[in-house]
């Protein structure tokens, strides 16, 4: 699967591939195998070792917090903070119908596991483009989904209080 991701002003292409128990991870034209251990809920402690013959892998604590908006987070690695933008591959903004798709239904989707806290559109209901439409606490913070184009709310299909999995359709905007 390959992203880009925005980290602080530089940009970076970043392809995933599922190799054994962890990854092999290119990130712009640097490959590495990548073991990663979840510690708690948000913690991560990560084998990295390069793929060339240059020894041993090293060890890497970081901390993944979810930011206010779809793809938005704040990672944490030895003690330095830094946000960090995803933007899908052009496969999952076509299957969402996110930016990358000026036309057919955005289906508002779940980034990670959470809890609705607030719905705040109803079906029949006209939005602006970044309207915020749910908000899903997720590791104790709250974020906002939004819409990614001016629409009509086709359908609402989550309650105030409902816990939602990664990829659960929260709602569709038409």
């Amino acid at each position: 699967m390959q992203y880009t991701l925005v980290i602080g002003e530089r940009t970076r292409t970043v392809h995933l591939q599922r190799q054994g128990g962890g990854y092999r991870v290119t990130v712009d034209a640097r490959t590495f195998d990548v073991h990663a251990a979840e510690v708690d809920g948000r913690a991560l402690s990560l084998l990295i070792g390069s793929t060339s013959a240059q020894g041993a892998g090293r060890s890497v604590p970081a901390v993944v917090v979810a930011g206010r908006t779809a793809g938005e987070l704040q990672v944490a690695v030895h003690g330095r903070t830094m946000p960090v933008q995803v933007v899908a591959d052009e496969r999952s903004r076509r299957r969402s119908g996110g930016p990358g798709d000026a036309s057919g239904p955005q289906r508002i989707i779940a980034p990670m596991p959470g809890k609705v806290v607030r719905v705040l559109v109803a079906p029949g209901a006209e939005v602006q483009a970044r309207q915020g439409l749910v908000v899903v606490e997720a590791m104790k913070m709250e974020n906002e989904l939004r819409a990614a184009r001016a629409g009509r709310v086709v359908s609402v299909s989550v309650v105030e209080g409902q816990s939602v999995d990664a990829g659960a359709v929260l709602a569709v905007v038409e």
